[in-house]
């Protein structure tokens, strides 16, 4: 399957200690008819899948929280898309026939819905585009800079490999080919490993699947043999868990550096173990405050100009108002200073009692 091409942002990006001061200011008219100009109105949220972790268990209640302090009277539709285009096709249209004002979507597949955004519109019901940039008309994108991930992987990676980079293979597991985020990350990490790694095998996610993942790293030990693979560049956290159990099922018993993304719980605690190497920390409670702080403006009417300070082109699309934040490297040097003072995890939900040695080596104390 052909890759969409990663979005092109231009401006400043936002650090996330500024969205939680970002403030609607001027009004404007904004399509909506009857789905804008109250402080009653209801925002449809659409997340496309449960393989990741973080959609029900993170960015689900931040935004509902979000929305209510923004909109104390607004109510939040919620369906999540079980990874199927189709089931979040009609999920769209239900939520426009009970007469939400603005929608909320991370696409289970950007192309495929962008029929989806176009029926929104012609319904007068803006769309925000969350995590993923869809196709169509939307009128706002919140997300972090993927290019960003790719290249806090890649760094990692070619720092642990060390004098391996030159002799043993790297494997790259990349995301789901329909999510512009995939090519996006890969672009990012291909810019800092490509010529100074060897790449032996590289393997598109489909559903960003732990099974699918498994799979495709049984299939590249099996190619490459176990002790030719140096590394591994592991897109998000559900695939590096993958990659780690067939290393495991074939009997490795030094595991080779594996990246991650996304900050998932069993992660970290792979990172605490020393199973995995590095995971990428996105603030979700930033992105969940820009995307409330959007979609209340735009159920008001008003304008995107206060809250967006970027825009961001998409394959159909020129210069949507866009918030595109920082992520962080996390490793077991850190992960006090950014999960733990963040609020994402304490140390007790990290360190349970078979990982204490673990949590005591890298320093995780109550």
């Amino acid at each position: 399957m052909r890759t969409q091409r990663p979005p092109r942002a231009r401006g400043r990006y936002v650090v996330a200690a500024l969205v939680a001061g970002l403030m609607t200011t001027s009004l404007a008219a904004c399509g909506g008819d009857d789905h804008v100009g109250t402080d009653s109105f209801s925002v449809g949220l659409l997340l496309p899948s449960r393989a990741v972790p973080r959609w029900e268990h993170s960015d689900k209640p931040l935004i509902e929280k979000g929305i209510k302090e923004r909109c104390p009277d607004c109510t939040m539709e919620y369906a999540n898309a079980e990874n199927d285009a189709a089931r979040q096709r009609q999920q769209i249209t239900s939520m426009i026939t009970k007469g939400v004002s603005v929608l909320i979507l991370d696409a289970a597949d950007t192309r495929a819905l962008r029929s989806s955004v176009q029926e929104a519109r012609r319904e007068g019901v803006p769309v925000v585009a969350y995590d993923r940039l869809a196709e169509g008309p939307v009128s706002g994108y919140v997300s972090f800079d993927g290019g960003e991930v790719g290249r806090l992987q890649g760094e990692a990676l070619l720092n642990a490999l060390g004098n391996d980079a030159d002799r043993k293979d790297v494997v790259m597991m990349n995301g789901d080919p329909t999510s512009p985020n995939a090519a996006w990350y890969r672009k990012g990490s291909l810019s800092v490993i490509a010529g100074n790694v060897k790449i032996g095998r590289a393997y598109d996610t489909l559903g960003w699947s732990t099974d699918n993942a498994h799979a495709n790293m049984s299939a590249a030990i099996a190619a490459l043999g176990p002790d030719r693979i140096g590394g591994v560049l592991a897109a998000n956290d559900s695939i590096a868990a993958g990659v780690i159990a067939a290393l495991k099922s074939a009997g490795v018993r030094k595991l080779p550096p594996v990246t991650g993304q996304d900050a998932d719980l069993d992660a970290v605690r792979r990172i605490i173990k020393g199973e995995q190497l590095m995971t990428v920390y996105k603030p979700f409670a930033a992105e969940a405050a820009a995307v409330a702080e959007m979609a209340v403006a735009l159920g008001r009417g008003e304008s995107l100009d206060g809250i967006a300070t970027t825009t961001t082109d998409s394959a159909t699309t020129k210069d949507i108002p866009s918030v595109l934040l920082i992520p962080k490297a996390v490793s077991v040097a850190n992960i006090e200073q950014t999960l733990v003072e963040d609020g994402v995890y304490t140390v007790d939900q990290l360190c349970p009692p078979d990982l204490q040695p673990a949590c005591d080596t890298a320093g995780l104390t109550d």
